[in-house]
């Protein structure tokens, strides 16, 4: 008998890898909003990479669900524009691309509309037939909060969720963008209409900072290395600073961001979770379970705000006019969709004191700000200073050790220590020792949402917000947003666009003896 060569199956493009694979089962993703903003800028280039890093299952649908009328060539066509705009890896391939593409559809119906439900259904089963998805789904809920609820009602109707307790052979998640809530009471009743539906373990509250590479490296950073994790603690450190910097204003989003400020389109979320991965204990596994009890048991230490000296503790802000690299720019308030009179704040700056045997003493400073002079986002932290009785003679003040995160843009460790200046004398230099991401690994990071869209699809729910962490943040920030809305300012704007915010915040650091660090 002659030996024939095993028979070979035609390569599929999706199959092809550059970097180990995640077990990613087969599955269909349909995103409700699918002509938003979102979809275009982060979704559909992060599906891309995954497939172009063959991280996605090589049996994959994406279906795009929303109300207005598009044909799929032209939904797809729109796709590979903004992937080709957007994408980490330009330009695209085009070969690549083209196998990708066959695996894009669109769905068009109203969020309310149960015929369209009823259509989505049978097309499911359709793609599934089709591209053996096995009947495993992932739906990315990339609409306006309200419609949560909703869809999620929907979706159950008409059987396009599975009860995880009956159902074992095929899943289904939903993942649900922030805002999760507006404050503690409405945080509630989402949670309450969501597991009329879902169990907790099927809804991902994406939060795209927890799948930056950096925010991911903290953890390693914290508990691998022993010089840092045995420094880490009240003994050593002196204070810690949370920046979220933004040059740029609220742009066409301003009727969203009169519904909700920095304080909860920030703070409450992208902050905390910074926060709570720096403060927290190690976790007995790296389970998401044991990551999440100890940032719960971090927002649970954390000393309520006094709301009758909140002056001195919490720092409102709205940009003005001003200069931005030159460039003129419009105060908030000349902003489209945003009321002439509004008082939304656009900057906060909090003192937050962690009460437990770690932190006691050790005053964590958070800001945030649009219309700041440049984007950063970054966490420093302060150490004690050495005694200086060594160094009297100097005239040069021995400067604190500072050890910086940076999360964006340019992603990496610094840490300033001093050193002698070479020459006869025993002057004192800050130098600083940089490690970046990019530079080092020879290659730009992964985005946010590859890394989180693919860990849902893996069933990994680690990097994603669970809802002990999100109460207990709202239970902390709630008291100060309704004081905020009781208490109007009557200065605002009172920063202008290009600078760092309002003097107030700089007091709040003095009274302490600080400064906020340059960046």
């Amino acid at each position: 008998m002659t030996n024939l060569p095993p028979f070979l199956p035609p390569m599929n493009l999706l199959e092809e890898t550059s970097r180990p694979r995640r077990n990613v089962a087969p599955c269909i993703m349909v995103i409700f909003g699918a002509t938003g903003d979102l979809t275009g800028r982060k979704l559909l280039p992060a599906l891309y990479n995954l497939a172009r890093e063959g991280q996605l299952p090589a049996h994959f649908v994406c279906v795009g669900f929303a109300r207005k009328e598009k044909s799929p060539e032209v939904f797809r066509q729109e796709l590979q524009e903004a992937v080709n705009k957007y994408s980490r890896n330009r330009p695209i391939d085009q070969e690549l691309w083209n196998t990708f593409s066959d695996q894009i559809f669109y769905h068009q119906s109203e969020f309310h509309d149960d015929e369209g439900y009823e259509k989505l259904s049978k097309v499911l089963d359709e793609l599934d037939t089709k591209f053996n998805t096995k009947g495993n789904r992932v739906f990315y809920l990339s609409t306006q909060p309200s419609f949560f609820p909703l869809i999620v009602e929907k979706l159950n109707k008409h059987k396009l969720i599975y009860n995880a307790d009956k159902v074992q052979d095929k899943w289904s998640r939903v993942i649900i963008e922030k805002p999760f809530g507006h404050d503690l009471p409405s945080a509630l009743e989402l949670q309450k209409d969501l597991t009329q539906h879902l169990n907790e373990d099927q809804i991902y509250r994406i939060d795209h900072y927890l799948g930056k590479e950096t925010v991911q490296n903290l953890l390693v950073f914290r508990f691998s290395n022993s010089i840092f994790e045995s420094i880490w603690n009240n003994h050593h450190i002196d204070h810690v600073q949370i920046t979220v910097s933004e040059e740029i204003g609220v742009g066409t989003r301003g009727r969203f961001w009169e519904e909700a400020g920095m304080l909860r389109d920030i703070v409450q979320n992208h902050m905390m979770q910074l926060l709570c991965l720096v403060a927290m204990e190690p976790p007995t596994s790296f389970k998401a379970n044991a990551i999440r009890a100890e940032k719960v048991k971090v927002m649970e230490s954390i000393r309520p705000l006094p709301l009758k000296n909140l002056d001195e503790v919490a720092i409102r802000g709205q940009y003005g006019p001003g200069f931005i690299e030159g460039q003129e720019v419009s105060g908030y308030r000349e902003e489209e969709n945003v009321d002439l009179h509004s008082n939304v704040e656009t900057y906060v700056a909090l003192k937050l004191a962690i009460d437990n045997w770690r932190w006691a003493g050790v005053p964590f400073y958070l800001r945030a700000g649009k219309r700041l002079p440049k984007r950063a986002t970054e966490i420093s932290i302060t150490f004690k200073n050495a005694p200086g009785y060594l160094f009297n003679a100097n005239t040069q003040k021995n400067e604190p050790n500072v050890l910086v995160i940076r999360i964006q843009p340019d992603e990496g460790i610094s840490l300033k220590m001093n050193c002698k200046i070479p020459g006869f004398s025993n002057l004192i230099q800050p130098v600083k020792m940089d490690f970046l991401y990019g530079s080092y690994f020879g290659a730009a990071p992964p985005e946010a949402y590859e890394r989180l869209i693919c860990d849902c699809m893996s069933g990994d729910n680690t990097l994603f917000a669970g809802i002990d962490e999100v109460l207990a943040s709202w239970r902390l920030l709630t008291p100060l947003i309704e004081h905020w809305a009781k208490e109007l300012p009557d200065k605002f704007p009172n920063y202008p666009s290009g600078t760092w915010g309002p003097a107030a915040a700089d007091d709040m650091l003095n009274e302490d003896g600080q400064k906020w660090r340059l960046i």
